[in-house]
């Protein structure tokens, strides 16, 4: 057991459509080997499924869980409601369909004693359970499919600019009014950006690794990283400097891939560029995948994300600006 500061932690989880993870989650959350107090505030949002009824299930067993109502179900809010509700100065975000280990918190709350950060975090372990879930998780923990940010591929613990999830310091969330509720996603990333130009320290670490469960199918695949791409690009344009390679890597694929296959129909020598992205591809499914069925399916999920991603980024336009 690792020792720690004597404190009390905030695990807050906005949740929407979790029935199948919820119980899952809270259970890891109670079990943690922390010696703190410790709260659980669970944000429900409009879920069609038994998602309310199993939170509870969960409060009435135990009375560190509580239950706030999210009535937009948009992350960013609910994260701020249980904020507000929250009654400890170190804030635990978990997802509802995320599962994180038993000292997940003790190193978490170790850390922000030892490093001065005012926000620490680790991997986002995408783990599949079906033969394309599991490609997906390959590919999302992969330079090759999501580029080499330390919280998707993982890497040297050490001073970043974001990270998954993240255990904060309640004084310094306060201090940059929370969450910010305009963004649907990349809130995250903004966050963490406000918090380090407020001179705050966000420190990753890849022992606090999180269990995540990727999509289903190609089609939510999709929808994920369209939303991505999309809210990136709004990120950048609220704060100006923000963009870098990676995230400009796929815009590009997606402009240089659809030129080559037009200009192609005229010239078949302009196809070249596409079947050089086709071909990375192949080479990367091979790299990536670890069984047959995984290295079938990573193809497509890979052109997915890339260009899902890039045609988000891309169309993203100023009306998603506040």
């Amino acid at each position: 057991m690792v020792e720690v500061t004597s404190s009390a932690v905030s695990v807050i989880l906005p949740v929407l459509n979790e029935e199948d993870y919820l119980e899952q989650a809270v259970s890891a959350i109670l079990k943690q080997d922390f010696q703190g107090l410790l709260e659980v505030i669970l944000a429900i949002g409009p879920s069609r499924d038994r998602t309310l009824e199993i939170a509870k299930s969960l409060s009435e067993k135990d009375s560190r869980v509580k239950i706030v109502d999210n009535p937009t179900g948009r992350t960013a809010a609910g994260l701020n409601l249980a904020i507000a509700k929250s009654i400890h100065p170190i804030i635990v975000r978990v997802d509802g369909h995320a599962n994180i280990p038993s000292n997940y918190i003790s190193i978490a709350v170790k850390l922000l004693n030892d490093t001065g950060a005012v926000n620490v975090g680790g991997v986002m372990a995408a783990e599949g359970v079906t033969s394309f879930e599991k490609a997906v998780a390959r590919a999302m923990r992969s330079p090759l499919g999501v580029g080499a940010a330390k919280f998707h591929t993982g890497g040297e613990a050490g001073e970043t600019d974001t990270v998954y999830l993240g255990v904060f310091k309640k004084e310094a969330l306060t201090a940059v009014n929370g969450f910010d509720e305009h963004f649907t996603r990349a809130q995250d990333w903004e966050l963490n950006f406000r918090l380090r130009q407020a001179g705050g320290k966000i420190y990753f670490d890849p022992r606090l690794t999180v269990t995540y469960r990727p999509r289903k199918s190609l089609a939510a695949l999709a929808k994920q990283y369209f939303e991505y791409g999309r809210w990136r690009r709004v990120v950048a344009r609220t704060h100006k400097g923000t963009i870098n390679a990676r995230y400009l890597a796929p815009p590009f694929t997606v402009v240089g891939t659809s030129i080559s296959l037009v200009l192609g129909l005229f010239n078949p020598i302009f196809f070249i560029p596409a079947g050089v992205y086709a071909t990375f591809l192949i080479f990367a499914s091979a790299t990536i995948g670890k069984s047959l069925k995984e290295r079938f399916y990573l193809p497509a999920i890979l052109l997915v994300m890339h260009m899902s991603w890039g045609v988000g980024f891309i169309t993203s336009t100023r009306r998603f600006l506040r």
